[in-house]
């Protein structure tokens, strides 16, 4: 295989993404929203690498965006404007978001009224965020329907008639749901929202929405959406995922740069971090899949033996708790040594941080005739100039 020469070759750190996967999921992804008859677009919260941008554009048309940046970057890298959500908009940055926007999402209604004047006549699509009091996510820490969520109006707070110039709801209660979560949450929205519809124009449910993993059920989610379109046939139905787009589609690639001992328990240190550079395995948190390993229970690396060959992999930060889990490997681990972590191009990359002034992975693409382009090198500037 390619990427395994890659593997062994390449500089690292480097995230390594591959374009026939990357195609794989665009294929499904655009199918989906043709036989919906729905609107697919990508969240640059999960990904925002806009070199790969030409590859996208192929498959779909437009982009959300939740900060001024986001939506600049949709605008002057992808090519159209963005659809944009944002909990605050400010005296200071609303010009900018207008500019840069198609639509525009308010938190609230209070924020609706300070700045939806500005943004229709402008052209912009208002909307309004609804909170469904219904999620199935789990953490909270990812949980926006959570009690007290600062996010979306709840249906007691709208009016029977809506503002003048809202346009459309917009709705995100999902993590790396399925197609039956989903089915769920509708329930719940229509139950609440629906006496609204005939006064829309567009229905967005938001992010969430894992139609390229394995055991998605793909007919059952355009199923759902063929029978909502039914329902209401004059709203615009938008899906903004993010993880969808790049779920396994490259990895992190790293190396063994120690091996330290402490109480019976063995920790590879590596030339990455997971604090700077894998941020959500510990804020979700799960352990990922690290290639020719076997992930076991987060405790088992401290009664292993030497000869069961389980380590604790530990990033290169100051941070205590810069570590995770326990992996059983068939070998002793030797010092460069390659450690790959599987599925780690969404929600990596745009969370990455340069804490302790680490070195930042390098970002590349393997194409499919086998060339490595690599994206993106990181140098000492890259941190200086962060800290100006």
């Amino acid at each position: 295989m390619e990427i395994e020469k890659i593997i062994k070759s390449a500089d690292i750190p480097c995230y390594v993404m591959e374009e026939d996967l990357l195609r794989k999921n665009l294929t499904l992804i655009k199918s989906v929203a043709e036989r919906a008859g729905v609107e697919i677009i990508l969240a640059f919260k999960a990904f925002a690498v806009w070199k790969s941008f030409p590859i996208f554009r192929e498959y779909i048309h437009y982009t959300t965006a939740s900060s001024v940046y986001e939506a600049r970057l949709a605008y002057e890298e992808f090519g159209s404007k963005a659809h944009t959500y944002s909990p605050a908009y400010t005296d200071r940055n609303i010009s900018e978001f207008l500019k840069y926007s198609s639509h525009l999402t308010f938190n609230s209604l209070s924020q609706f009224e300070r700045f939806s004047s500005q943004a229709r006549k402008e052209g912009v699509s208002c909307g309004i965020r609804i909170n469904p009091e219904y999620s199935e996510v789990e953490v909270e820490l990812y949980n926006p329907c959570a009690p007290g969520t600062r996010f979306g109006v709840t249906s007691d707070l709208l009016p029977e008639v809506l503002p003048e110039g809202i346009e459309g709801f917009h709705c995100h209660c999902h993590c790396e749901s399925s197609s039956y979560e989903l089915e769920r949450t509708l329930q719940h929205i229509e139950e609440k929202f629906s006496r609204w519809f005939p006064q829309l124009k567009w229905l967005n449910l938001g992010g969430g929405h894992l139609m390229t993993r394995k055991d998605y059920d793909v007919e059952h989610l355009i199923g759902l959406l063929k029978g909502l379109k039914e329902r209401y046939p004059h709203l615009q139905i938008i899906l903004e995922p993010g993880s969808a787009f790049t779920w396994q589609t490259g990895t992190l690639v790293a190396s063994v740069v120690d091996v330290v001992m402490s109480r019976g328990i063995r920790t590879a240190i590596l030339d990455v971090s997971f604090t700077c550079h894998m941020p959500d395995c510990l804020e979700m948190p799960y352990q990922p899949r690290v290639r020719g390993a076997e992930s076991l229970p987060a405790d088992a690396v401290k009664t292993a033996s030497a000869e069961d060959h389980v380590y604790r992999l530990g990033g290169n930060s100051c941070l205590s708790g810069d570590y995770m889990g326990s992996w059983k490997f068939d070998h002793e681990l030797q010092i460069g040594e390659r450690i790959v972590f599987e599925d780690m191009i969404h929600y990596t990359m745009v969370k990455t941080n340069m804490f302790n002034g680490i070195h930042h992975p390098s970002i590349a693409l393997l194409h499919t005739d086998g060339e490595l382009e690599v994206y993106k090198t990181f140098r000492y500037e890259d941190y200086r100039d962060r800290m100006c």
